[in-house]
């Protein structure tokens, strides 16, 4: 087995708590709701954008038809206009006929053109309300979704400032262990889910949190005290003593 100085053992549990630590921070950072919220708004800002597209298009058309159908009653209105400038000017009995016949005609498609633009003007009003709907959504939304993403912003930031504190001070505690004791800790640490030393307290492993049986205890506890133990349960380095930092 290889060994260590004791005082560098007792030290690399206070390395593990900060590499705990940073491992928190990190999975903090990655799984804060913050994220889910602005996710959400984003996704349903996506969704509403989309609609607000879709009717201002309907509307756009719409007004397009609308002015269609007033041109279309404008004619006909002028036309009869027209036509009733002739006869009130004094047409033949022929043409009056005629032209009556035609400004009847006229009056009918008048009327079923005016029902028509009616008609265009409804659906128009229709959409006109659903886009100032959608619109005010949206903006809701976005003003949502902007205090969302600014408020993970600020959490962000806060908690890259703690990991900053966190990587120095253990950039600190780390400074001058023992080379070998750190690679062996660092290699345990990446098998054991980011745990590579435990203390030893009585007779149980705070790494794997298991009772180890007597005669492991007895063969660790008679061990040299720098030389470097392993838990017989799951591999992780056991640091010795009482006064083990907690």
């Amino acid at each position: 087995m290889s060994t260590a100085p004791v005082a560098d053992q007792h030290r690399l549990l206070e390395v593990q708590a900060l590499d705990t630590r940073a491992a928190q921070i990190a999975h903090q950072r990655a799984k804060h709701p913050a994220h889910q919220t602005v996710t959400e708004l984003s996704s349903r800002l996506a969704d509403v954008e989309s609609a607000v597209v879709t009717s201002r298009t309907a509307v756009s058309d719409l007004r397009r038809e609308l002015t269609k159908a007033e041109q279309d009653v404008e004619q006909v209105r002028s036309r009869a206009n027209r036509d009733q400038a002739r006869l009130d000017a004094g047409a033949n009995a022929k043409d009056a006929q005629a032209l009556t016949s035609e400004l009847e005609a006229l009056a009918r498609r008048q009327a079923a053109l005016e029902e028509v633009e009616l008609e265009v003007m409804e659906r128009l009003e229709a959409h006109e309300t659903a886009l100032a709907d959608l619109t005010s959504a949206r903006d809701d939304i976005l003003e949502q979704q902007q205090a969302a993403a600014a408020e993970l912003e600020k959490v962000l930031a806060d908690l890259d400032e703690q990991a900053a504190q966190v990587a120095a001070e253990r950039e600190q505690r780390a400074a001058g262990l023992d080379a070998g004791l750190v690679a062996l800790y660092d290699r345990v640490r990446a098998q054991q889910g980011g745990v590579g030393v435990a203390a030893l307290r009585g007779r149980r492993c705070e790494g794997c949190r298991l009772e180890l049986n007597p005669s492991d205890v007895e063969h660790i506890k008679a061990a040299p005290e720098e030389q470097v133990v392993r838990c017989e349960e799951c591999s992780r380095i056991l640091v010795r003593g009482a006064d083990a930092p907690r």
